[in-house]
């Protein structure tokens, strides 16, 4: 178990979604010494400035949020950025943090790792049972890697990392960028303005078919903290909610909390992604007592209820 109150702790992405939880969570069990490395100062790509945030951060300990990241558009869009951008990032941070002797490096995957057809639900050793779904392959295989290095590492040098692999994560604060953003935010940013601006259909891509597990930003940034102080394996442990709902459903439950009142209408020349995502969640329990605790409808209430109070203040045009 490690004491974070007397760590300094390094939080790439710190600023982003979920980094902004995480970081709350810590301060909540009273650790003081937490470095940011903003994107302005230091881009995590360049291996001189990663050794200078070592240098400025003199931290104990690193939990690597840093991502580029998006949706199905902007992986279809940006495959080969993605992969570099992430595979770069993670692999020379993991190893100046080795160099460093940094105690411990806080690798996040993702469920994009997965490979397309895996029998739900979801368990870390099906991992490498085939190849991930086509349009997020590159961004997950470049996650993923970060699972090998961890591994090959405590196998030759002892370094001490983990690897967590959340599900797609959603709340209050996420990116609502309809040219990035995950399904959740583009279906409430839709549904929210054709409300507004009185358009009597929403245009949603795919079948509706597929399904998806979703988990409150504020309960992965539990799971991080928790998996940080308890947990000193390479083995990956999945970090999810434990259920699927299908897009259809995820869609009309939306529509319904917004009170929406036109027409669905499905575009099946885009894509659906991945068939199924559920994650088996026993691990993440087991390892580091990680437990659920907001409700999916009360965390869709509460990231609805955040977009509409501060749409106005978004920075991209109000245009879907």
């Amino acid at each position: 178990m490690v004491n974070l109150k007397n760590k300094k702790v390094i939080v790439t992405g710190g600023a982003g979604f979920l980094g902004k939880f995480v970081t709350r969570k810590l301060k909540d069990i009273g650790c003081r010494d937490i470095f940011i490395p903003l994107i302005e100062e230091y881009d995590l790509r360049d291996l001189d400035t990663i050794k200078k945030m070592y240098r400025d951060a003199k931290a104990d300990i690193i939990i690597h949020l840093a991502a580029v990241v998006g949706g199905i558009g902007a992986n279809r869009e940006n495959p080969g950025s993605f992969f570099y951008d992430n595979l770069i990032m993670g692999i020379q941070l993991m190893e100046q943090a080795r160099l460093t002797g940094i105690e411990k490096f806080v690798a996040l995957g993702t469920i994009c790792a997965y490979p397309k057809y895996t029998e739900v639900p979801f368990k870390e050793e099906d991992l490498w049972n085939g190849y991930p779904e086509e349009t997020n392959a590159p961004y997950g295989l470049a996650k993923k890697m970060l699972l090998v290095q961890s591994q090959a590492y405590r196998q030759q040098y002892n370094f001490n990392s983990i690897f967590l692999l959340p599900v797609n994560l959603y709340g209050p604060g996420d990116n609502f960028n309809p040219k990035s953003s995950h399904v959740i935010p583009a279906l409430i940013k839709k549904f929210y303005d054709a409300k507004i601006d009185n358009h009597n259909e929403v245009i949603v891509w795919g079948t509706g078919k597929a399904t998806r597990e979703f988990l409150f930003v504020e309960d992965c940034a539990e799971a991080v903290v928790l998996a940080t102080e308890k947990y000193d394996e390479s083995d990956p442990v999945n970090v999810g909610a434990g259920f699927e709902i299908s897009i259809k459903n995820l869609t009309e439950k939306i529509s319904e909390i917004i009170n929406f009142k036109g027409k669905i209408i499905w575009d099946t020349t885009k894509p659906d992604g991945q068939p199924r995502r559920c994650l088996d969640t026993i691990k993440a329990e087991k390892e580091f007592g990680f437990k659920v605790k907001i409700d999916f409808d009360e965390g869709l209430k509460k990231t609805i209820e955040w977009y509409i109070n501060n749409r106005d203040l978004l920075n991209f045009g109000n245009n879907s």
